[in-house]
């Protein structure tokens, strides 16, 4: 948008830094309301699946390592798709991808919602993870140039940050309430609202250059690099599936092994294929950047340890205790609010205390909770064991989520900033695909057989809680490792 200044016609007009008035300022907070209002669903998406899955194993007869898919597909089509996601934009253009993502987001809400089986099931988990790695990065991007540079940049930044930060605990309630009636409510409910977004977004949403992306010198086709991302991919899922299937079928099993063993090379050929291709989705020079390795892998742990814990206490609570799913869903909330209620202040404070500080501080609280929760005992306790574990965890996005999102850029050189951000988005994703996965593994792995006590049950829970804590101590090392004072 730009100003009308007295200088000539022909001569380039800088940005406005006064609020547009009338139809403009109503066109901009439209605008807000198509990208805040789609931030909140992408958000929300992973919880609200928690409180949802001992139903789904239920009505589907799948056990945990199936279940947990409805978590981890979601996790590896958006981590596992974002760098590509990127390029896809930079190519095609801001507008036309995003729409195009809420249509398919859409059509991938109805098709949860109606199919049974479970590998079509995942395809959807995984087409919409896809679909919000095109969405959310490309949100804000549009904020950055569709708002002025001031107040009003500020305030639609601030919307739709919070709104971001609220969906986690939206999606926890709502999981709750829509499971309570039926599971398959909670696939179903974005489509009406993301079409919604789509047809206010047809209006509102502001066309860009698809040449605007480009690298210098790169005007020949679009290169997306197809094969990277369908190793990377592909590297996670046959991870997640090996991993789930030892319980079954042993580490030798060709099921587990094998799809283990298809993981590796696929990893290996990941790596090969980013050296030899000219515009490569990860470029391996940000690995020697400490400040973002460092992020990545104390978000991923924190991310990854957090919903490992929920998918065990979901678990606890309703399956073992016999909790209704709305009671589940408030339980968990403590865990999740705090970040919600404190999101517009954690500028202040990592401008009071610096990013190394509260991500070490930070790492401490939810480690704390999880060797809380270690420590449980038949029958569970909500107000001195599940309580504070999640009043700690809360405790440690407060401090730690925003400080690991800005330390990661924010010593990149600035044209670099937007492929560090998608290299860190991805770490935390692959946690939340991993470590879920590693959980019901254990799980499984550990169960009684049929008939024990209910003590029994709860006691075999205890290895993923330990595996949870193992992680969240992952991150609380990274964390003092960066806040160290180093040399120059």
């Amino acid at each position: 948008m730009r100003s009308s200044s007295s200088a000539s016609a022909s001569a380039p007009r800088p940005p406005s830094t006064a609020a547009p008035a009338g139809a403009s300022a109503l066109r901009l907070w439209g605008l807000l309301f198509v990208l805040a209002g789609n931030m909140l669903i992408d958000a929300l998406e992973v919880s609200v699946v928690v409180v949802a899955l001992p139903s789904i194993g239920a009505d589907l007869g799948l056990p945990l390592t199936s279940a947990q898919w409805m978590m981890t597909g979601f996790a590896i089509g958006f981590g596992g798709l974002m760098l590509f996601g990127g390029r896809v934009v930079e190519r095609l253009g801001r507008r036309e991808v995003y729409l195009a993502a809420l249509v398919g987001f859409a059509a991938a809400s109805v098709a949860g919602a109606l199919v049974d089986d479970v590998r079509l099931l995942v395809a959807t988990r995984v087409v919409k993870g896809f679909c919000a790695a095109l969405t959310a990065p490309t949100g804000l991007a549009i904020i950055q140039t569709a708002y002025p540079e001031g107040p009003l940049r500020d305030r639609a930044l601030s919307v739709y940050t919070l709104f971001g930060a609220s969906g986690f605990t939206a999606g926890l309630l709502l999981s709750g309430v829509l499971t309570a009636v039926d599971w398959r409510l909670t696939f179903a409910f974005p489509a009406p609202v993301v079409l919604v977004l789509f047809f206010f977004g047809l209006r509102l949403i502001p066309g860009t250059d698809r040449k605007a992306g480009r690298r210098p010198g790169d005007d020949g086709p679009p290169r997306y690099d197809v094969a990277g991302a369908a190793t990377w991919t592909a590297g996670l899922l046959t991870l997640v599936g090996g991993t789930v299937s030892v319980p079954t079928h042993g580490w030798t099993g060709l099921r587990s092994g094998g799809l283990l063993a298809a993981s590796a090379v696929l990893f290996v050929a990941f790596v090969l294929v980013e050296r030899r291709t000219p515009h490569p989705l990860v470029r391996f020079t940000f690995l020697t950047h400490g400040p973002l390795v460092r992020s990545a892998l104390g978000a991923a742990a924190l991310n990854g340890s957090y919903l490992g814990l929920l998918f065990v206490l979901t678990y606890e609570l309703q399956t073992l205790h016999g909790w209704h799913p709305l009671r589940a869903a408030l339980a968990l909330v403590p865990a999740a609010a705090p970040l919600a209620v404190t999101a517009l202040l954690s500028g202040r404070m990592v401008a009071a205390f610096g990013t190394a500080r509260l991500i070490a501080v930070g790492a401490v609280f939810p480690l704390a909770g999880y060797v809380w929760q270690v420590r449980q005992s038949w029958p569970l306790d909500y107000a001195t064991t599940v309580l504070p574990t999640t009043l700690l965890v809360g405790a440690g996005f407060v401090l730690s989520f925003a400080a690991l999102n800005t330390q990661a850029t924010s010593q990149l050189p600035p044209p670099e900033r937007r492929a560090g951000a998608g290299l860190y988005q991805t770490a935390v994703q692959a946690g939340a695909a991993l470590v879920p996965a590693l959980v019901a593994a254990l799980l499984v792995a550990h169960r009684p057989a049929a008939g024990a006590p209910p003590a029994e049950f709860l006691a075999a829970c205890r290895p993923a809680l330990v595996l949870v804590a193992l992680v969240g101590a992952l991150g609380l090392l990274v964390g003092v490792a960066g806040a160290r004072p180093r040399r120059d």
